[in-house]
């Protein structure tokens, strides 16, 4: 059999890696929030281990249980500036007709917050004919596959993100209406936080690279040198040997590790449909090889003056 077709063994569920370093394919399972503590395991030790899970026809889901079933996982959290569906709690529907649907760009979700999430769950409700695949990296492997002396640089490096970023220039193409909603739907609350550039994987003990579109600089470098040093490192991120895609079909629901991936969603699909919806799992505060955590910049905590005068 060949490395593709070979299944994992020591668990009831048939695991097959679709990639290299990064996704398996996770069959024989319905998901629900009525499945047995040890296939909840078998699944958190399998996500660690491939970072991207991928199930097909999960087409019983619907947003209750989508829900219900992130709960087995942890505690479930709403995106902090995008409202969520209509009759949900936690449910954030990505529609390409709509703003915000077509995520065209490499990141990790959220990472403007200090504590954001530690995985997303992806339901796809209407797939185009072609097109609209969603591609993964795996940034413990691109930490790995760094040569010596970049990782010894990028474990002292810090990189302050932000939601409140150039839409207009990053999406050329982008209506005013685009760009209105933008500012005042995803922008509403401004959020910065100073993350280690690589993060140690509280669960695994990996170190990762935290990078991402939502990186605004690197601290202590000028523009110029910030710019050019991101580019060096999240170019080792996305090469293609570190990378899974995925084929949608109607019914399919994705998982992955957030704190170890990155994730870009193809838009080659021009006015065909696209529908998915997503459910975000709390995270944690990372902390750097250096012991130090993440720090929160804006919005300043409560009852920091010095913050807030310099927010």
């Amino acid at each position: 059999m060949s490395t593709l077709e070979k299944k994992e063994t020591g668990g009831k569920l048939g695991i097959v890696p679709v990639a290299g370093r990064i996704g398996a394919v996770v069959e024989g399972i319905h998901l629900s929030a009525g499945l047995e503590p040890e296939t909840v395991e078998e699944l958190r030790l399998a996500l660690l281990k491939h970072k991207v899970l991928f199930f097909r026809d999960q087409h019983h889901l619907d947003d209750a249980q989508q829900e219900a079933f992130a709960r087995l996982l942890g505690e479930p959290v709403a995106h902090p500036t995008v409202p969520v569906k209509d009759g949900s709690e936690y449910v954030l529907e990505l529609d390409s007709s709509g703003h915000g649907g077509r995520a065209d760009s490499w990141h990790t979700d959220v990472t403007f917050v200090a504590d954001y999430p530690k995985a997303s769950i992806l339901r796809a409700l209407v797939v185009p004919e072609a097109g609209g695949d969603t591609v993964w990296a795996n940034t413990a492997a691109a930490y790995e596959h760094l040569p010596e002396h970049l990782r010894e640089l990028a474990d002292r490096l810090r990189a302050v993100h932000s939601n409140d970023y150039d839409y207009a220039a990053r999406r050329p193409q982008a209506t005013e209406e685009a760009a209105r909603r933008h500012r005042e739907v995803f922008a509403s609350t401004v959020y910065e936080t100073e993350h280690p550039i690589v993060r140690v994987h509280p669960e695994t003990g990996e170190r990762v690279l935290l990078l991402g579109h939502f990186v605004r600089r690197i601290v202590g470098l000028s523009s110029s040198d910030s710019a050019h040093l991101f580019s060096v490192l999240q170019n080792h991120v996305i090469q293609l040997e570190n990378t899974v895609r995925w084929r949608w079909k109607a019914g399919d629901v994705a998982i992955w590790d957030n704190r170890a991936t990155q994730h870009y969603a193809i838009n080659d699909y021009g006015s065909q449909h696209r529908v998915v919806h997503r459910v975000t799992i709390a995270g944690d505060v990372p902390v750097g090889v250096d012991g130090r955590s993440s720090v929160t910049l804006k919005p300043a905590p409560a009852g920091d003056a010095s913050q807030r005068e310099t927010a």
